[in-house]
């Protein structure tokens, strides 16, 4: 990223910082290539979901549309976060359909979406956060469609997970994405739901499925994992097993997200992102370069159709084994760091 736009780039990490600690937590694995653009992208898609969710409505809407198509021409607005997303578009070459994706499953959300069955839930899932898995790829320079689609997969999983944890607040703000043939079929009415949210023995077994589902989608993203650029894969790693958690977390307090919410601890984290990376390397020995046998699942297939018939980014300056061995011995002395940290705050 030009040094021109390091300020802006600070201005996005600080966000993030403040407003996703999974995010961050795994972002301190990227390199810095791709960790800068990383934080922009998220920046701008954090700011864009707060700006809709926070009372924004329609009119929100109308104007992040209009903020990308700026943005797209050249003329981002005065902030940090589009100054940012707008080199960082250029410089990666990102297909507008990508970002316009997510868009539309805002307007989903203001519209009181609900989904019929998983297929539906995935489609939303794949506008709100595979095309961010997608965009995130192309910030690795991976653009085959394969690993594209791997990529939407994660992004999916994650969403998913997000449910999960999220089944009670969602249900106080008048929202539900959980599956209505899933909820039907274990005799819970929808609409009594959102006016009384209740857990019980049959909402424990629709989370749990929904968990199961997350986790499909997260084995479909780990071969794809392998063959990105070795200096990103703990990050992204780390990212999927962090998010992964949060169901697991879920499950772990017997499937209540209504009168609970699932944390999990710094230990935790710092337990995952070593875990992650370990098992992330030992893979890359072991992994060969082939494309996975699985086609793109369905709702994925508008995304990587849209890179497909986008310009190719130029080629950027391959990094030496010397780098990529310096990168990664920092990496360790970092998690070493981390954990030394979070021990401290334990016993505080």
């Amino acid at each position: 990223m030009p040094d021109a736009l390091d300020a802006d780039i600070v201005a996005c990490a600080r966000l993030i910082r403040g407003g996703s600690r999974s995010f961050h937590a795994a972002s301190l694995l990227l390199p810095r290539r791709v960790r800068a653009p990383a934080y922009a992208l998220y920046a701008f898609c954090r700011l864009a979901d707060d700006a809709v969710d926070l009372g924004g409505g329609s009119a929100a809407l109308d104007a992040l549309r209009r903020r990308l198509d700026d943005l797209y021409a050249g003329r981002p607005a005065p902030i940090a976060a589009d100054r940012a997303m707008a080199a960082v578009v250029r410089e990666f070459a990102i297909p507008i359909d990508l970002p316009a994706a997510l868009l539309e499953g805002f307007a989903w959300d203001l519209a009181g979406r609900r989904y019929a069955d998983l297929p539906q839930l995935r489609a939303y899932a794949a506008r709100v956060a595979g095309s961010v898995g997608a965009m995130m790829a192309l910030l690795m320079e991976t653009r085959d469609e394969d690993s594209l689609a791997r990529a939407g997969d994660l992004g999916m999983a994650m969403q998913l997970s997000n449910i999960v944890r999220d089944v009670g607040e969602d249900a106080a703000a008048g929202r539900l994405y959980l599956p209505l043939d899933w909820l039907a079929a274990a005799g819970i009415d929808a609409e009594r739901f959102l006016a009384r949210p209740v857990f019980d023995a049959r909402l424990a077994g629709i989370v749990s499925r929904l968990v199961q589902a997350a986790d499909q989608h997260y084995r479909r993203a780990d071969p794809a994992i392998t063959r990105l650029p070795f200096a990103c894969r703990p990050g992204i790693a780390a990212a999927r097993w962090l998010y992964a958690e949060i169901g697991n977390e879920v499950l772990r307090q017997g499937g209540d997200s209504v009168t609970r919410r699932a944390v999990v601890s710094g230990r935790r984290k710092v337990w995952r992102l070593t875990q992650a990376v370990g098992v992330q390397l030992a893979l890359t020995v072991l992994a060969g370069r082939s494309g996975s046998d699985d086609v793109p699942t369905h709702e994925l297939r508008f995304l990587v159709e849209a890179v497909r018939c986008s310009p190719v980014a130029a080629p950027r300056k391959a990094r030496s084994f010397d780098e990529e061995a310096g990168w990664v011995i920092d990496l360790f002395h970092r998690l070493e760091r981390e954990a030394r940290l979070e021990q401290q705050r334990s016993r505080a």
